[in-house]
């Protein structure tokens, strides 16, 4: 995206964003006198930073912008100014690549690092992405020896491509302790985020999907018939085809149930379907999921799998999708869809939950609710080939969440190398990310800190929602039989291609949801091979703790 139009999308966003604060926005203003780093009336005691930058813009304001994003990084560079002398970094200049989706990422990442790069005296110069773009473009960058970035926003399944292959910059003792790891929730904890034992990674969230769902499609009297919000994924898709021909009782517009996205999206529509399969395939204390540790072989086209394909193609076959939903990526189902007022549940990352309370396009703020991944009625037992009759849940913790990279490019010039890890660290920082937690960023909740409820209910939150929110990553963090993917090389060639073939079988190109997995599993195996199958059967081994 260029500059320019970046530029005019945040004076228009501006605009907006003065007609809906009004009074009030002011009023809370106001009490705050002198200057903090350039920015009239933000002087603040350092005991209430956290409770300052969650009033901006405050919740029910409407969608933040690129001054808002600027003030809480200007409130937050008390760790940086700590490690870094006014003006040290002049002179520098650094390459950013990360993403623009949704109006978020990199947009935020801007505006926090404004008043950094003011401070520092170094200048950023961006490669703003689309998701269905970034596996495209990194990949690229490394087959062909070309990384023309600085710092890089990667999720901790790239590392096999990236520190596997030596192309990162080991953190510094300094940022490390900038940015308080020991707060990251346990499971972004090491290994993730490091590689023969080195440590490579910012996190700035947390990922795992969790339940969304509308309170008032369910209960007695629902337009559902169920007096219950669905527990199992058999049950999503009986509510899915029972509200088929009904009227949504907020919008006065069809009625759907559970949207599945059944457009790719750069390898990441992929953990959509896992969804589904997770409940089938993650057998209980057993780690492997994806493919088998014995030899690397494919598990997606097992009967759990295959069972996760056809529950799309029932609701297909049922016509229990919106017009169109052929061609509804994930971004789709989440915000144009789901917090539009279109459809009953959905799969999604942290942005639904922050999003339904603080983004001017949701109107379904007031009535949804969340919950960890749907379970299932049945497992299946992939050591015995049988299926078993018992209920299991497993919450899928898709991408292990955002981190902020250093490249190799920046070291052998300290002061680049300096500047680039100040960069990430203050991107990272921990009372930044409950900034992020709280409002639309394409983030969510991913260290300790970050589940206070008081402070969320100070910030606007009332004590349900959030309760209700921040328990469903919670509980999806700490589950035992939460699915992790594997770090290995490759990862996103095997969901991308897997897309692919998705794609084929929900047009009715393929027979059967058998032959569909059996179409994901054989490109698997090539791409194995091509990889390398020793190595990859190592590095996956070593990935599962086996």
């Amino acid at each position: 995206m260029k500059v320019e139009i970046y530029d005019a999308l945040m004076r228009r966003q501006a605009s907006r964003r003065d007609v809906l604060r009004g009074t009030a926005s002011a009023a809370a203003l106001l009490g705050l006198s002198g200057t903090v780093g350039g920015i009239p009336g933000m002087a603040f005691a350092a005991d209430d930073l956290r409770a300052q930058i969650l009033q901006i813009p405050g919740v029910g304001k409407g969608s933040p912008t690129d001054a808002d994003w600027q003030k809480v990084g200007e409130l937050c560079l008390g760790p940086t100014k700590a490690n870094v002398k006014q003006g040290e970094f002049a002179g520098v200049e650094l390459t950013f690549m990360g993403l623009n989706n949704q109006n978020l990422h990199n947009f935020l990442f801007r505006g926090f690092l404004k008043p950094w790069e003011a401070y520092t005296g170094a200048k950023i110069n961006w490669i703003d992405l689309a998701q269905a773009d970034y596996n495209a473009r990194l990949q690229q960058s490394i087959a062909t020896g070309t990384v023309d970035f600085d710092i890089l926003e990667m999720g901790a399944p790239f590392e096999g491509d990236t520190a596997g292959r030596g192309l990162l910059d080991e953190m510094p003792d300094w940022a490390a302790k900038q940015i308080e790891a020991d707060d990251l929730v346990s499971y972004l904890k090491p290994p993730v985020g490091t590689w023969d034992g080195k440590s490579y990674r910012v996190t700035i969230d947390g990922d795992c999907h969790t339940f969304a769902y509308r309170k008032d499609y369910f209960g007695e009297g629902s337009i559902s018939g169920m007096a219950e919000v669905p527990k199992t994924w058999q049950d999503v898709n009986a509510a899915s085809k029972a509200l088929i021909g009904k009227t949504d009782p907020l919008t006065g517009q069809p009625a759907y149930g559970y949207l599945d996205p059944l457009k790719g999206w750069g390898g990441f529509g992929f953990y959509f379907i896992e969804n589904r399969a997770t409940a089938y395939a993650k057998y209980p204390g057993d780690p492997a999921w994806l493919f088998d540790p014995d030899n690397m072989k494919p598990l997606v086209n097992n009967p759990a799998w295959v069972q996760a394909i056809q529950d799309v193609l029932d609701l297909i076959a049922a016509k229990a999708y919106p017009a169109d939903q052929i061609n509804a990526d994930p971004g789709t189902t989440a915000f144009s869809q789901f917090l539009a007022g279109t459809g009953a549940m959905l799969m999604w990352w942290g942005d639904v939950g922050s999003g339904a309370r603080t983004s001017d396009t949701s109107v379904v703020g007031d009535v949804v609710g969340f919950g960890i991944n749907r379970g299932s009625n049945r497992v299946y037992n992939r050591k015995t080939g049988q299926w078993e009759d018992k209920y299991n849940e497993a919450p899928n913790m898709a991408y292990i969440g955002w981190g902020i990279y250093v490249t190799k490019r920046v070291s052998s010039d300290e002061k680049k190398r300096k500047a680039a890890w100040s960069a990430a660290a203050h991107l990272g920082g921990k009372d930044l990310s409950l900034w992020t937690s709280a409002y639309p960023s394409g983030f969510q909740p991913y260290r300790q800190s970050n589940f206070n409820y008081d402070e969320w209910e100070k910030a606007g939150y009332d004590r349900a929602y959030i309760e209700d929110y921040l328990g469903s990553n919670a509980d999806s963090y700490n589950h035992p039989n939460a699915a992790i993917e594997p770090r290995i090389p490759g990862i996103f060639q095997y969901y991308s291609v897997a897309e692919d073939e998705l794609a084929k079988g929900f047009a009715g190109q393929y027979k059967s949801a058998q032959e569909t997995a059996d179409a994901i599993a054989a490109a698997w195996e090539k791409i194995t091979d091509q990889i390398g199958r020793d190595s990859q059967l190592k590095l996956y081994r070593a990935s599962l703790g086996l």
